[in-house]
């Protein structure tokens, strides 16, 4: 039997994430005020302070976009993503400084990432607003 389907109630309520343990098992909670009135609560959980509890593997997640991933709908999403995303990630490796950070603080390598990353938008908003019928070095 399927418990839940993204992590909400029978009831429809929002599982909150509470925490992860070292085993690797990430806990939701409801909220037991919310519970307390609930008709469908000695279905739901046999908790004595009115919680629900679910907990699912950090791999669980994994597993899932990899069956994503693999029907033929995901091929060509994948496919697509190696040709926008992966280039601009290769851009911004070769282009734009991302081989090696210049800085030493953690906040200016963002610094450093968000200018290369803005560098890169313009480049792309000024190659949409190029006139295709033209040559660019006329």
């Amino acid at each position: 039997e399927r418990e839940l389907d993204g992590y909400r109630c029978p009831q429809g309520q929002l599982l909150a994430y509470a925490t992860t343990d070292r085993t690797g098992y990430r806990h939701y909670k409801s909220d037991p005020a919310i519970c307390r009135d609930c008709p469908l609560l000695a279905s739901c959980t046999s908790n004595a302070n009115a919680t629900r509890l679910i907990t699912r593997h950090v791999w669980q997640a994994r597993e899932r976009n990899d069956a994503n991933r693999l029907t033929s709908w995901g091929k060509a999403i994948y496919r697509r993503r190696k040709e926008t995303v992966e280039r601009s990630f290769a851009d911004a490796k070769q282009l734009h400084g991302h081989r090696y950070a210049r800085f030493k603080s953690r906040t200016r390598v963002a610094c450093q990432c968000l200018l290369a990353a803005a560098a890169q938008n313009i480049k792309k908003i000024a190659l949409c607003l190029w006139p295709k019928n033209k040559t660019r070095f006329a």
